[in-house]
């Protein structure tokens, strides 16, 4: 199938959603389809946006640039998406998490949106429910079933027959990863965190169980230059070392140099610069790598996490305003190396048997004929 995946955002860039984008795509060309990207130009310096993510396909991708980020420059970078999807050939589907792309190019093919959060960022307000009730929306893909359930409220008139829940997922690791080397002490377990540094993601979290653990190195991996240093700067700990931002393809490096990883989510999960707020409806791509890699994870007590995470099976799960508690999940998991490897080695089959990209691919097309796709998703 010739797919076009129009997306909103800059590749490369420093950011998650752009990784996740970049992983499907590899996942549809790994799957044998004829995929092109179509993205804004990057925004972080990298000469090979191919070996920067770490793909195995060098699918093409075309950039096309917003004359300014605001809602009509989004609108007449659409236009020229559009300009662009005919001038190279009308896909068999279209498939993206762009909504003002996905509503003007609505007529040149059927399509698939993916959605991650409900968009209340949106201009005009009823772009999202337009788009939802085109006749050629042949599926919505979400990453949670909270997200599933709350989209169908927000939108009576959207058929929840067409929501397709697909969480985010992880690509097993490549076997001749090279470890990284980290710095430290000798002989010290290593707790790790590999993420963004912004709101939401326990960052001060990390830092207290760094104070109350002071026998443990911390490695927080992760967070644009601004980020990291407002964090870094006022840490005095002698035990935890920031080492900022890692192209997607070098972090395989990292994961193995730890004995225990977190996911300290706070209630409230915000994207950069608090433009949204996730905690509801969150899938992290970077638990699923820590599970990939079979790393002992605590992570937070948040409902939409329970989705896939079992405490005790293939995690510690622990209150995200519990510092005491987290403290004492990290030490046991370091002073016991049998329920290390025993939830390290269920999280890494469970990726394996459920959430590699390549499965997500074939989910998400599942019993997709675009050339049926008549009636669409929304009401009749």
């Amino acid at each position: 199938m010739r797919i076009a995946y129009l997306h909103g955002g800059s590749i490369p860039s420093y950011w998650a959603n752009n990784v996740h984008v970049m992983r499907m795509c590899d996942a549809f060309a790994s799957a044998g389809h004829d995929i092109t990207l179509y993205a804004a130009p990057g925004t972080y310096p990298a000469d090979d946006a191919y070996a920067y993510y770490g793909v195995r396909h060098r699918f093409p991708i075309r950039t096309v640039a917003a004359p300014d980020h605001s809602p009509a420059g989004y609108r007449q970078r659409a236009e020229r998406v559009r300009e662009s999807l005919i001038r190279d050939g009308v896909p068999d589907l279209i498939f993206g998490r762009d909504p003002y792309c996905l509503a003007v190019a609505a007529d040149v093919a059927p399509f698939v949106y993916e959605v991650h959060q409900i968009r209340t960022d949106l201009s005009p307000p009823e772009t999202e429910q337009r788009l939802l009730a085109e006749p050629r929306l042949a599926r919505v893909v979400v990453i949670t079933h909270a997200l599933a359930q709350d989209l169908c409220a927000t939108y009576p008139q959207l058929d929840p027959a067409a929501v397709l829940v697909a969480p985010d997922c992880a690509d097993p690791p490549r076997p001749a990863t090279e470890p990284v080397r980290l710095p430290g002490r000798a002989g010290v377990p290593r707790v790790g965190y590999v993420g963004h540094l912004y709101d939401g993601r326990g960052i001060d979290l990390i830092l207290d169980l760094a104070e109350r653990l002071p026998g443990l190195d911390f490695h927080l991996v992760g967070g644009t230059p601004e980020d990291r240093d407002r964090w870094e700067q006022p840490c005095a700990l002698a035990n935890v070392y920031f080492h900022g931002h890692r192209p997607p393809a070098e972090l395989p490096g990292y994961f193995p140099q730890f004995d225990v990883v977190l996911a300290p989510y706070e209630e409230k999960v915000y994207l950069t610069g608090r433009l949204g707020e996730t905690g509801r409806w969150t899938s992290p791509m970077k638990l699923f790598e820590y599970m990939s890699h079979g790393r002992a994870i605590v992570v937070s007590d948040l409902p939409v996490l329970h989705e896939v995470m079992t405490d005790r099976v293939n995690c510690l799960i622990r209150p995200p305003a519990d510092p005491p508690a987290w403290a004492d999940a990290v030490l046991e998991l370091v002073g016991d190396d049998e329920l290390r490897r025993s939830l390290g080695d269920e999280a890494r089959r469970q990726v394996l048997d459920r959430y590699t990209w390549r499965r997500r691919a074939d989910v998400v097309l599942a019993g997709l004929d675009p050339s049926r796709v008549v009636g669409g998703a929304g009401p009749a």
